[in-house]
């Protein structure tokens, strides 16, 4: 739609406080900026207000001088915005404040990408998911669509949509799924070799609380330089909260050498 034909004003009403949002959402992709919730107000858990602004709204002071900057500050302290409430005893929605001006330029046509409208289809999703599993590097992944849309400029999303989505998609396999998929390595790593140690403890929910293992090397290597033992405890894992632990030795050669 053009800007100019669906402009928010006062008094305007909408059944629900999603078609509000969504009605500016779309004025705003055709005008040119993002929009974000700024503030909400509830009343007995039931949203009574609503603040949408313009994305660059507000300020914030960087620890970097404006002449090392490589980009500009994102928020510019716009004061675009709509102010929606629910009206009593009616049950609609009404627009009572609009600033329509804004203290940045606006560009129409690159509003598609801007973070909020930005969006990866169901083909391009599978796509990145059969690459990643192929081990193709997500670089690459990116090249290849922008190869087939004839530019950069054809697509709607950028590398780091793509890179975002194999973080947040293709990796995010569950806790208790690694929990059983390392159970299922262990044993496949004692099959393969008896000497092979290692105990591995589940919690309640089947959750990891403790694992140890040491190959057939790390053992061999201990019997002959076991005697003074670092237990290293610098690395841990943020995402499961555990500690990862290491015991190594010195060998003859006063290298360190990993036992288990």
């Amino acid at each position: 739609m053009h800007p100019g034909e669906f402009v928010p004003k006062v008094r305007m009403t909408f059944n629900t406080l999603e078609d509000a949002a969504k009605f500016y959402k779309d004025y705003a992709k055709a005008a040119g900026f993002s929009t974000r919730v700024w503030s909400t107000n509830k009343k007995e858990n039931e949203i009574k207000n609503q603040l949408i602004t313009c994305s660059k709204e507000g300020k914030w002071k960087s620890k970097i001088s404006s002449t090392e900057k490589t980009n500009p500050s994102a928020s510019l302290n716009c004061l675009a915005r709509i102010y929606i409430h629910i009206l009593k005893n009616v049950g609609v929605w009404i627009i009572s404040k609009v600033v329509l001006h804004h203290s940045h330029s606006c560009c129409p046509n690159q509003a598609e990408m801007l973070k909020q409208y930005r969006e990866l289809s169901m083909s391009v999703c599978r796509t990145i998911e059969n690459n990643e599993e192929a081990g193709i590097r997500p670089g690459k992944t990116y090249q290849s669509f922008v190869a087939a849309a004839g530019g950069h400029h054809e697509l709607n999303f950028i590398e780091k949509d793509v890179r975002n989505y194999i973080t947040r998609e293709v990796k995010n396999v569950s806790e208790l799924d690694d929990a059983k998929e390392f159970g299922k390595y262990l044993l496949r790593m004692k099959k393969k070799n008896q000497i092979f140690f290692f105990e591995l403890e589940l919690e309640d929910d089947q959750l990891i609380k403790l694992a140890f293992w040491a190959d057939a090397r790390s053992r061999a290597v201990c019997e002959y330089f076991g005697d003074v033992i670092s237990f290293d405890t610098t690395y841990n894992t943020n995402r499961y909260n555990l500690v990862c632990n290491s015991f190594v030795g010195v060998n003859h050669h006063s290298q360190s050498t990993l036992l288990g």
